[in-house]
């Protein structure tokens, strides 16, 4: 049996350029590296998109569970990194940019609700990383489907 880890958002804090309004990762709970990933997002009523999307009844926007669902996937990238090179973090993090989603949405997030967000890896080809993604509620599934994310090549 595979080794499972769990991280905290400061360890996210190191991995990730995102900070908020964008970090949409509190947690990891499991990551079994190279291969799966599950995170979660408690979500706040006082965040601003709650505001807007839509007054008097607020849901998160499908977009920005996407985000969250890639910001994930690059942490079973970024982590497993980390582990193979036992914990250290003295490299900084490569960047990596969502280069295409296919997204089914099938139930609103709503304020109060925990996403948990699961990502696991489909294929790896060169600097292009495809994943199978899903975000939750309790037993709701909120959105489903595939993401690769491109990993930026590192400039002098």
């Amino acid at each position: 049996m595979s080794e499972k880890y769990t991280f905290t958002l400061d360890d996210i804090l190191g991995i990730l350029p995102h900070r908020p309004p964008f970090l949409f990762v509190d947690r990891i709970t499991e990551m079994v590296p190279d291969r799966r990933i599950t995170g979660e997002r408690v979500l706040r009523p006082d965040e601003p998109h709650f505001a807007g999307h839509f007054p008097g009844k607020p849901i998160m926007p499908g977009v920005l569970v996407t985000d969250a669902l890639a910001q994930t996937s690059g942490l079973l990238w970024g982590f497993t990194k980390v582990v193979k090179n036992s914990g250290s973090t003295s490299e900084p993090p490569e960047l990596f940019y969502l280069a295409a989603a296919s997204m089914k949405y099938v139930a609103p997030a709503l304020p109060g609700d925990t996403l948990r967000l699961y990502a696991e890896t489909e294929r790896t080809f060169d600097r292009l990383h495809s994943y199978t993604v899903e975000a939750t509620c309790g037993r709701r599934v909120i959105a489903k489907g595939n993401l690769t994310l491109a990993m930026m090549e590192e400039s002098d």
